[in-house]
């Protein structure tokens, strides 16, 4: 009976999101396409385009590119950056910590196509990274061409660093400070108060921040396409842009499909190492 009220969420989780992920990988496993004869009747070839896909070079340097994406835009410089600008925010004033605050947050709160523009217009030959380095007599290069994954990976930062500090504030707030007073006085540092005292106080938040960033991460499109369109030659194209490619552009539905296939199951991998995390020490 008391699992009864639960019965509406369970419902609407099931058509909503277990039909939607059952469907997905029923068409992975199809010839489904956007025009021709399997437009009307895909299909089924069973695990072909699974098979297909460990073959094809393309999808293994996309899936390479992802998880370089993926580890040092969000692991390492969302999760890092967030983090300390979080604890400087903690020792500034009001008044600095509203600016900082308004400055991170704003690209947060940008669309993500708009937010992909004003990184294209920083990063291009003619924008304003080439004008600042123009100004100390450093020739310019055109960025999205010779470096196409570091600048969507620093957009990425730019972007998302904004929701890692906003959750580490909150977790900060919430460790007491007379612990971190009883450290002081018995002399620990900074770095050993960091260490040993701040980080396992807020070690759940730190479990639950890296998941969430991971997999809103993991799906990024709109950013690398606008800046890049996954460019030049495949070197800036995660798995989002080859299945968007692989199912709209050539019309291979079943085969774009398997391909986020694998990325739900990326995902999936993900969300069980940081459950598992979060569970461990909270026993």
């Amino acid at each position: 009976m008391r699992l009864l009220p639960l019965s509406p969420a369970v419902v609407l989780l099931g058509v909503f999101l277990a039909g939607p992920i059952l469907w997905a990988f029923y068409g992975s496993l199809t010839n489904a396409a956007l025009t021709g004869v399997a437009a009307k009747d895909p299909q089924w070839v069973g695990l072909e385009n699974y098979t297909e896909l460990l073959s094809d070079p393309d999808f293994l340097q996309s899936l390479w590119l992802t998880v370089i994406f993926v580890l040092v835009s969000a692991v390492l410089g969302q999760n890092l950056l967030g983090l300390g600008i979080a604890l400087l925010m903690t020792k500034a004033s009001k008044a600095v910590s509203a600016v900082v605050g308004v400055c991170v947050v704003a690209a947060w709160v940008l669309p993500e196509i708009v937010a992909g523009f004003v990184a294209y217009a920083f990063f291009n030959r003619e924008g304003t990274l080439n004008q600042l380095t123009a100004l100390f007599g450093i020739e310019g290069t055109d960025w999205l061409f010779t470096v196409p994954m570091l600048a969507v990976i620093l957009a990425n930062i730019w972007r998302g660093t904004a929701f890692s500090m906003m959750v580490y504030q909150a977790a900060l707030n919430d460790v007491p400070e007379e612990i971190t007073e009883a450290a002081m006085i018995d002399g620990a540092g900074g770095s050993k108060r960091l260490w040993y005292i701040t980080l396992p106080m807020i070690r759940r938040s730190i479990a639950t921040n890296l998941m969430l960033i991971t997999l809103q991460t993991l799906s990024v499109f709109t950013l690398i396409y606008v800046m890049t369109a996954g460019g030049p030659a495949g070197a800036s194209t995660t798995l989002p842009l080859m299945a968007y490619e692989e199912a709209f552009r050539y019309s291979d539905v079943g085969y774009g499909t398997a391909i986020a296939v694998v990325m739900l199951l990326i995902g999936a991998v993900f969300s069980v190492i940081y459950i598992r995390a979060l569970r461990e020490r909270k026993g």
